[in-house]
């Protein structure tokens, strides 16, 4: 779980940091997310890989094992694409929401946004 929160929180800080340079939302989680594939699935593949032997083990108390590791990779393969396509689009829909209900200030200097 730990490790899911880590790649959605830097997929998610990479598109902020494109957004602050004043790239497009759309185009920022774009970018954020072809930059960040690949250290994500790198990171997911490590630990399925290190699950394998557990879950493909032969011998005596392999039973007991081998669904946790079944569970870890399937958890890791889920999370993963959750990472990868439902945080992006959450993040999408919340700025959505934000410029619905946020407008820009021009009377105070330094600050962008202002609450309604």
């Amino acid at each position: 779980m730990g490790l899911v929160a880590k790649n959605a929180i830097l997929l998610i800080d990479f598109a902020k940091q494109r957004r602050r340079k004043g790239i497009e939302c759309d185009n920022a989680l774009v970018e954020a997310g072809t930059i960040r594939l690949r250290p994500i699935l790198m990171t997911t593949l490590a630990m399925i890989f290190g699950m394998l032997p557990i879950a493909l083990a032969k011998g005596t108390g392999t039973e007991m094992r081998a669904p946790m590791a079944y569970a870890v990779i399937g958890g890791l393969i889920t999370s993963t694409i959750l990472t990868l396509f439902v945080v992006p689009v959450i993040y999408s829909l919340i700025d959505d929401l934000k410029k619905k209900f946020v407008r820009p200030s021009s009377a105070e200097p330094g600050i962008k946004q202002r609450r309604l």
